[in-house]
């Protein structure tokens, strides 16, 4: 029996529906991103925060998932095992993972300063790195450690015989409890979690490790060399890149918009909004969002900094090997140029 073309045409109708949702389906399920960040909801990663809050990501055809980081977490772990697509990392671990076999690559690089000091009281005798003989110093481990040792082995100090290393946790209370002459802080946060606990200023003395010739790229992102291979993926990321740089733009722009965002974002309850605009104030300064180099792009000489950096002679070495280009590549952010 033949059915009548208006029937069939609705009966097609219906197939091409189905069809078509199975398909859109299939497309939101390819433009899933996850983002593994270093650390809990702060400024530190307001782009992120600022471009999923704005619509930027969806903007992009995009459902980015922005997993926080915590002291237990390690971005390296997570991408390993698959938990996550981009991490934020610093690259000395980074390198060091890659070495270990992890084969991270550098997509983008967020921060191009570095905002890691060591915070002393000035009434431990300390006045420059040369006091540092015979002190107590806090230092994060987790592979936040790897500048620290390799400044001391510039400086010839030799752990556990010329200083005392205090594993520190996430906190400054070694330095409010006078259990080290120095922790470790960035200039964004830790320095001011000193500052408001009552300890003034002029108390203080700093060094940053940018003055110290020892400084090592901090917030980056990284992904796995193999996932590069792969024509889409570098087509998703470069979307996720474009709008990431927007969303940082926006935050280095307005920082108290960003502040907001950030504290919506901490469903602890453990922030608030004048600590985030001060924190963006800071992280602003790290980062680079007009003219050149352009917002996100890893200059090849500052990489090579880094690495000669980390390849400094010692008992400690963070890398034995120069990973040499294949640690780095800059197709992502070229795609997310156009």
């Amino acid at each position: 029996m033949i059915r009548s073309s208006k029937f069939t045409n609705r009966l097609l109708a219906a197939v091409l529906a189905v069809c078509g949702a199975a398909v859109g389906v299939s497309a939101s399920a390819a433009d899933k991103v996850t983002v593994q960040l270093k650390w809990l909801p702060q400024a530190q990663f307001a782009g992120y925060y600022v471009a999923q809050s704005k619509g930027y990501y969806k903007a992009e055809g995009l459902d980015v998932t922005i997993k926080p980081g915590g002291p237990d977490i390690s971005p390296v772990q997570v991408i390993a095992g698959n938990g996550a697509d981009v991490v934020v990392n610093w690259m000395p671990d980074a390198l060091a993972a890659r070495e270990a076999g992890v084969p991270l690559v550098n997509i983008a690089q967020i921060f191009n300063r570095s905002g890691l000091m060591l915070t002393c009281k000035k009434s431990s005798g300390v006045t420059s790195p040369r006091d540092f003989k015979g002190k107590t110093l806090g230092v994060w481990y987790g592979g936040n450690e790897y500048p620290f040792l390799n400044w001391m082995a510039k400086l010839g100090y030799k752990a556990d015989t010329d200083i005392k290393i205090l594993k520190q946790g996430f906190n400054v209370d070694p330095l409010l409890q006078n259990q080290a002459a120095c922790i470790s802080t960035m200039i964004y946060n830790e320095y001011w979690q000193v500052v408001d606990a009552g300890i003034k200023e002029r108390d203080l003395i700093t060094f940053f490790y940018e003055e110290q010739g020892v400084a090592s790229l901090e917030d980056g992102l990284y992904v796995l060399e193999s996932k590069l291979k792969d024509p889409a993926f570098v087509a998703r990321m470069g979307k996720f890149l474009k709008a990431t740089f927007k969303g940082w733009n926006d935050a280095v722009k307005n920082p108290t918009e960003a502040a907001k965002i950030v504290v919506a974002a901490d469903t602890s309850g453990s922030t608030t909004e004048k600590v985030q605009k001060r924190q963006m104030d800071n992280v602003a300064k790290l980062i680079t969002t007009a003219g050149t180099p352009k917002i996100g792009y890893l200059e090849p000489a500052a990489y090579e900094r880094t690495v000669k950096v980390l390849l400094v002679a010692g008992s400690s070495p963070v890398i034995k090997k120069d990973p040499g280009k294949a640690a780095y590549s800059h197709v992502v952010w070229e795609a997310a140029q156009k």
